[in-house]
């Protein structure tokens, strides 16, 4: 199984495997939900270097993208409704964690819901897609925590695992970029 959470960014060999692996699983997709290889195209992007690119699975109906957020959020493949393969801006996202491009069949489930667009087939779903997520969890990583105000600080369990207080940051707009 591909490590899909290995970071691309400054890693060309990782980035080349990325987008391997995504068009594999993209045309294993297709494959899955019976799209005519008429009706479709899989391109990818490579992007920059500190970027992983995107690879994309453009149907006449649904358009499937894959790409590491750079948050570091496990929402890598977003899925949305189009009319045709001229059109870039489809339907609502929907975004899915990118180890269901190791599980075809499960993605292509939560593509076909998409596709149907009920919004309730969606959301029953989406809480076994939770629970995935959360299995993975933030190992290793800080939360930010929201005060009253629109402040914010870091959660003081997770500075206190790695050996540091994080002074609380206000996040408040800059006055000279916002005007008012």
């Amino acid at each position: 199984m591909f490590d899909w959470h290995r970071r691309c960014a400054y890693d060309a060999e990782q980035k080349t495997q990325f987008h391997r692996h995504a068009r594999a699983a993209l045309r294993a997709l297709a494959k899955e939900l019976r799209f005519e290889s008429a009706s479709l195209e899989i391109r990818s992007n490579v992007g920059g270097v500190a970027v992983s690119g995107e690879i994309t699975l453009h149907h006449d109906g649904v358009y499937i993208q894959v790409c590491q957020p750079a948050t570091g959020a496990d929402s890598g493949v977003l899925i949305r409704t189009c009319e045709g393969r001229r059109d870039y801006t489809g339907g609502r996202n929907h975004f899915a964690p990118l180890s269901l491009l190791d599980d075809p069949k499960a993605l292509a489930d939560y593509v076909r819901a998409v596709m149907s667009n009920d919004l309730s087939l969606i959301s029953r779903m989406f809480g076994p897609l939770a629970a995935r997520r959360s299995a993975r969890g933030l190992k290793g990583r800080k939360r930010k925590r929201a005060l009253p105000g629109g402040r914010a600080r870091w959660s003081e369990e997770r500075a206190s695992r790695a050996g540091s207080q994080t002074p609380e940051t206000i996040d408040e707009p800059d006055p000279r970029r916002c005007p008012s």
